[in-house]
């Protein structure tokens, strides 16, 4: 093998750009069905891409070429999806809309203006408008928000043959069809199927035989929060929907599923920054403010108390002892640092809502043990060093009060000791006692838990020095 041919091996080949070869098929002088052909061999996702593209009359002229099914689908992989609707009729938005599972439907109708929604699901088939008024029922943190209503259903009383003619005929209305749902006679959940499973049984095999009745299922009525672990430990490509008698009436797809652990993550991203919600790029500035206020104002009023307790411990230090405000960030940012993380490893364990009262003590200590030696190694490197400092480097200190840096050292090494034990405690406990009171423990952000071990470390760094400085050694 050559030389270039071996520096080659690991290059990875450069992508076709698919949005030239799309616009020049869209405005090529095909014919519309050629157009049409050709379109079928690319992903809806890369054809939405090249639609921003597009003039108006561009846009329209697709649509009539692809038809309202396949811009259905298109559609669905927008976004300000609202600006390509309101470019037509309430007629043909309807059409198209008609066309996606409910669950996107409700998306694009939730951003267009109240009237010109009404306007569009007045028009709406019955049954399509059943689907989305049923899913536009449930609240937004609900898993019933995310369903589609797009899954195949069995009678668990069917034969094989019955069964295989209804996925058929059910089919050419919903492609989720890898998973066949079982219900009984009054539609409540029996079980679910594998469609190879289907496909490879004798005529003459009970249909019960291949009935997996202990399949997982969620009730519409859960906050995605509430179900979240569920839905990503059982990893299938998607999972029934309940209502509270147990009926049968949706299902949450892989994509869902995606989908609500990438907002859930994000939600809690965002309270770990100190925000009530996740903020997007197009929020209104008002609405961001809401959001950033009510922890600012908390903070706020913590960090006067901060400020008051250091006037206070200024009172009982001699000015003397100056070069103690010096170390001061140092002890503040170590314990703020160490809460935050007993908080991120806290809040995840959390998520687990099987963890027992057991599991949680132990967690607790394992925390508490954690923090004690990370206290203990921190606390002994900044012993050592800043003695070493104090020593050598502030001679004036040292002659003027007859002491030993490492007093100093001492003072901080046993600060930084307490502190960073005190923070793990409270990174701990105080997101379990908000998921206990019924509060997201990620609200015990990380800008809160900080803030309350600025206030302990400062406590315990001027009460410590001042006992062993002023108290023992009697600098004044």
């Amino acid at each position: 093998m050559e030389m270039n041919e071996l520096n080659n091996v690991n290059v990875v080949p450069e992508r076709p750009d698919l949005s030239e070869e799309l616009l020049l098929i869209i405005k090529s002088d095909l014919k519309n069905a050629e157009i049409k052909e050709k379109l079928e061999e690319y992903h809806d996702y890369d054809i939405a891409g090249i639609i921003p593209l597009l003039d108006t009359a561009e846009r329209k002229k697709l649509y009539r070429i692809l038809g309202d099914e396949a811009v259905s689908d298109i559609f669905a992989y927008l976004e300000n999806v609202e600006d390509y609707i309101t470019e037509l009729d309430n007629e043909k938005a309807a059409d198209i809309i008609e066309e996606m599972d409910a669950d996107d439907a409700i998306d694009v109708l939730d951003e267009l203006p109240e009237d010109k929604k009404e306007d569009i699901i007045n028009l709406i088939e019955p049954e399509a408008q059943a689907d989305i008024k049923l899913i536009d029922s449930y609240d937004d943190d609900q898993i019933g928000s995310r369903m589609t209503t797009n899954f195949i259903s069995i009678k668990k009383s069917s034969t094989i043959k019955q069964a295989m003619r209804s996925l058929v005929k059910q089919a050419a209305d919903n492609d989720n069809i890898s998973t066949i749902y079982c219900v009984n006679d009054d539609d409540t959940f029996y079980g679910a199927i594998d469609l190879r499973d289907l496909v490879i049984a004798r005529e003459g095999t009970p249909l019960e035989d291949i009935i997996v009745t202990n399949y997982p299922y969620v009730y519409a009525l859960e906050t995605t929060a509430e179900c979240i672990e569920q839905l990503k430990d059982y990893s299938e490509d998607s999972i029934p929907v309940l209502n509270k008698h147990n009926v049968l009436i949706g299902a949450i797809t892989a994509s869902d599923i995606v989908e609500a652990v990438d907002e859930e993550l994000g939600d809690d991203y965002a309270k770990l920054a100190g925000l009530t919600a996740e903020e997007d790029l197009d929020e209104p500035v008002f609405k961001s403010i809401t959001k950033r206020i009510p922890w600012l104002i908390i903070l706020l009023v913590l960090g006067v108390g901060i400020a008051a307790v250091i006037q206070g411990f200024q009172n009982l230090i001699p000015t003397s002892l100056i070069i103690l405000y010096t170390f001061q960030s140092l002890i503040l940012g170590m314990s703020g640092n160490a809460g935050t993380q007993s908080l991120a490893v806290t809040i995840r364990v959390l998520s687990d809502d099987e963890l027992g009262a057991k599991e949680k003590f132990k967690f607790m200590f394992k925390e508490l043990r954690v923090g004690f030696l990370n206290g203990l190694i921190v606390g002994g490197l900044a012993f050592t060093v800043i003695g070493i400092y104090v020593q050598f480097f502030e001679p004036t200190f040292v002659s003027s009060f007859n002491v030993s840096g490492f007093a100093v050292s001492a003072c901080i090494g046993l600060s930084l000791l307490v502190s960073m034990v005190i923070a793990s405690l409270d990174g701990t406990l105080i997101p379990i006692f908000f998921k206990k009171i019924g509060i997201d423990p990620a609200v015990a952000s990380g800008p809160l838990i900080t803030t309350i071990n600025d206030f302990v470390a400062v406590i315990v760094y001027y009460g410590v020095s001042i006992l062993l400085l002023v108290k023992l050694l009697g600098i004044a």
